[in-house]
């Protein structure tokens, strides 16, 4: 009897013990240019807002053809499983609708719709918790087409930090480790070891966040993390751009200009960054701006233009997959920006369809264990422009989900040792 009970008891836990956290999902091919954005209006891919700010989504579909789709929105905790709070709790109103603001693209040569959602709206209200979120796109049929997370935090907690270079003498040119401290006047932050959790993310980038970090220090009710080793990031390098706002002319970026069915531009070569001495150059780490210059409304005037990538690495890789990487897909790998080589040039090549205007990318290294190496063509340097974004997540003792109860930032320019 005793062991029966034990039984039931595990399989009533099962679920939140062994809750697997989620993944988003990306889009399929005829899905292009998801922007997700909130009051900044920063193409961050996953954006941050406060608690009551808003959100807009949009997205074009290639096959044009005004199809439908619906959007659902879920909470989760800090490491991404679901939550226990029920949809009436975190939503003022009801999601599962259709999203009715679309329209057609105009006077393009690539046919597309193009969809707005903005939150709240006329069904979602308002967002009530503070949190993680994850909003899901369906098709008629009910079918996941993709989804994004994003980020809602209470301004309760105030976080400042500062970025310093590696004390490793190795990395010391290399890494930057981001140093912060968490004060929180108006809430008590009971066992701060157990209900604190930070996650440390660079260039908005989720998929290169630190989310382990406990606090080292506490003085009064301020946290202090002046990790050296466990909260550094590989500087990197400045992005390479493009930018082809003006569809028929050659510019600094790109060197030729060809129309077939849709236009071609050819990129100037590329070449490994590694060896050489960091540069500055300015760049939205990794983001990208949807812009024509002949257009009075880019969204649906902006053409769709077969983008001609080329590197030059000198020796091919073996073992190993060199892939576009940036915000213009949400720093996800696939087919579309694997980097062929070419035996016949000795260059990495690919072509991607990208709508137009200014975009950020790199080369990064798919290793195949799956591990992916940034500054293996690129670099890394500490002198690299990084932006860091710290959130913090408290778990109230007997509550049922996790807050985000601050955000701060900081940027490698002001570097220090």
């Amino acid at each position: 009897m005793r062991a029966f009970i034990l039984f039931l008891f595990l399989g009533v836990a099962t679920p939140s013990i062994f809750a697997q956290a989620i993944e988003e999902t990306p889009p399929p091919t005829f899905i292009r240019t998801v922007i997700f954005n909130g009051d900044s209006n920063e193409n961050s891919g996953n954006p941050i807002v406060r608690l009551g700010g808003r959100l807009s989504l949009s997205f074009d579909d290639v096959i044009g053809d005004e199809a439908d789709y619906y959007y659902t929105i879920q909470h989760f905790n800090f490491d991404w499983t679901p939550s226990q709070l029920t949809k009436n709790e975190y939503i003022d109103g009801f999601d599962d609708v259709r999203i009715t603001q679309y329209t057609n693209a105009y006077n393009t040569l690539q046919p597309y719709t193009h969809y707005e959602l903005a939150i709240p709206n006329n069904n979602v209200k308002a967002l009530k918790v503070s949190g993680n979120y994850l909003i899901s796109i369906f098709n008629s049929n009910r079918e996941l087409v993709f989804s994004r997370k994003f980020m809602v935090y209470e301004p309760i907690a105030q976080v400042s930090a500062k970025v310093k270079r590696s004390r490793e003498i190795k990395y010391i040119d290399e890494k930057q480790t981001v140093n912060f401290s968490i004060n929180s006047p108006d809430l008590l932050l009971k066992n701060p070891e157990q209900n604190v959790k930070v996650s440390v993310i660079q260039n908005y980038n989720l998929k290169l966040a630190i989310n382990d970090l406990k606090p080292q220090y506490t003085i009064g009710n301020e946290l202090i993390y002046r990790y050296d080793t466990e909260s550094s990031f590989w500087g990197g390098n400045e992005f390479f751009q493009f930018d082809n706002k003006d569809l028929r002319s050659t510019s600094a970026d790109i060197a030729a200009v060809e129309m077939d069915e849709l236009y071609h531009h050819f990129l100037f070569t590329d070449f490994t960054r590694s060896d050489e001495p960091y540069t500055y150059n300015p760049d939205i780490n990794g983001g990208f701006v949807v812009r024509n210059i002949q257009a009075q409304n880019s969204d649906i005037e902006a053409e769709y233009v077969w983008i001609h990538f080329r590197l030059k690495n000198y020796d091919p890789i073996d073992k190993a997959e060199i892939h576009l990487y940036g915000g213009f897909n949400n720093f996800e790998l696939d087919k579309s920006t694997l980097m062929k080589y070419n035996e016949a040039t000795g260059y990495y090549e690919t072509a991607r369809l990208f709508k137009q205007g200014f975009y950020n990318y790199k080369y990064v290294l798919l290793n195949k264990d799956g591990s992916l190496n940034e500054g293996f063509i690129s670099g890394n340097f500490d002198e690299t422009e990084n932006v860091y974004i710290i959130l913090v997540y408290y778990h109230n003792p007997g509550a049922r989900y996790d807050r985000l109860i601050g955000a701060g930032a900081a940027n490698s320019r002001t570097i220090t040792n």
